[in-house]
């Protein structure tokens, strides 16, 4: 993890008066952030989630990465580190679509549980049929989502952090 992914907003500096702390998961390969995950703290409680990356609300629709504690100072510290540290661990992998060796569609996901994170998919690069397909089903650039169901299994699965899942 480099020390530039993780953010430390000092209350002063929050619209509602709570410290944030942030980490964005991303693969280093490609320069591609994947996840914003984060916690705000407002003295007795703590509460994490995945976060907007531009605002660090906290994301309710991802409830996978809900965190919520209450105590003193230390103790909130240690279990949010503890948190972090779990979130850290999960297999991150992206999934890849080849097309005349390049890449038309990538999908971010955990590999213990298949959770897509996020997804990129590039029109001109992708193969005719599968684009007439897509065209049909309504599922083209911003009329709806590419799954990873639409496309077939994917030409290649690498690791990018966490705990690599067994073979």
């Amino acid at each position: 993890m480099d020390p530039l992914d993780t953010v430390v907003l000092p209350s002063a500096h929050t619209s509602d008066g709570r410290l944030i702390v942030c980490l964005h998961i991303g693969d280093p390969q490609r320069n591609q952030g994947v996840l914003t995950v984060g916690a705000h703290f407002d003295g007795s409680v703590v509460r994490g989630g995945a976060l907007h990356n531009q605002d660090f609300t906290i994301r309710q629709t991802l409830s996978e990465f809900t965190f919520r504690a209450e105590g003193g100072p230390t103790e909130l510290g240690n279990r949010t580190a503890e948190w972090f540290e779990a979130v850290l661990a999960r297999p991150l992998v992206p999934c890849e679509w080849h097309h005349e060796r390049k890449m038309y569609a990538v999908r971010y996901e955990y590999a213990d549980t298949g959770r897509g994170l996020s997804e990129g998919f590039e029109h001109s690069l992708a193969p005719d049929a599968l684009r007439k397909r897509l065209a049909a089903d309504g599922v083209i650039r911003g009329r709806g989502r590419i799954n990873r169901a639409g496309l077939g299994q994917p030409d290649v699965i690498t690791h990018v952090r966490g705990v690599r899942p067994l073979q």
